[in-house]
């Protein structure tokens, strides 16, 4: 009899020994949940920073379109100016005669170039300042992919 008894002791010992390390270890998974539910905000936060920084990004790479389509035509107009100009000058070789008209038309043809040149030097430095902010804005994107990277790993 003292045997059974003991036998029932120690299982009810063992039980309760159990049930504690139940208790605990479902303490430890509901933490872990609570950590994990905390890592998948900071996860959609990074992932919605990254969405806009696409977005910028897409609108940067659109803008650079724009304005690459732009200088070639500033560039066709500095072009066409510069076929004006040699027009002008044969021009000026055969009519010496008059030559006081034909230099008032160079002097005008030198101004529309030299105007064609300046908006074209524009268009170069906002290019140039676009190429700068993408390759910003490429930074950037890479330094949230190492973060999220970096996230992910700690999950």
């Amino acid at each position: 009899m003292d045997s059974i008894k003991k036998k029932m002791e120690k299982l009810a010992n063992e039980t309760a020994d159990a049930e504690a390390r139940i208790a605990h270890f479902e303490d430890i998974k509901a933490a872990n949940e609570l950590e994990a539910e905390k890592f998948e905000e900071q996860l959609k936060t990074v992932q919605k920073k990254i969405q806009g920084m696409e977005s910028a990004y897409d609108v940067c790479i659109e803008d650079l379109f724009n304005q690459t389509v732009k200088l070639e035509e500033m560039e066709k107009k500095a072009g066409n100016a510069e076929g004006d100009v040699s027009g002008l000058r044969s021009r000026l070789i055969l009519l010496q005669g008059n030559a006081e008209k034909q230099e008032e038309r160079l002097a005008k043809s030198t101004l529309e170039l030299a105007g064609a040149c300046i908006r074209a030097d524009g268009a170069v430095r906002k290019r140039t300042e676009l190429e700068n902010g993408v390759s910003s804005n490429e930074e950037s994107i890479d330094n949230l992919d190492k973060q999220l990277t970096e996230s992910k790993m700690t999950l």
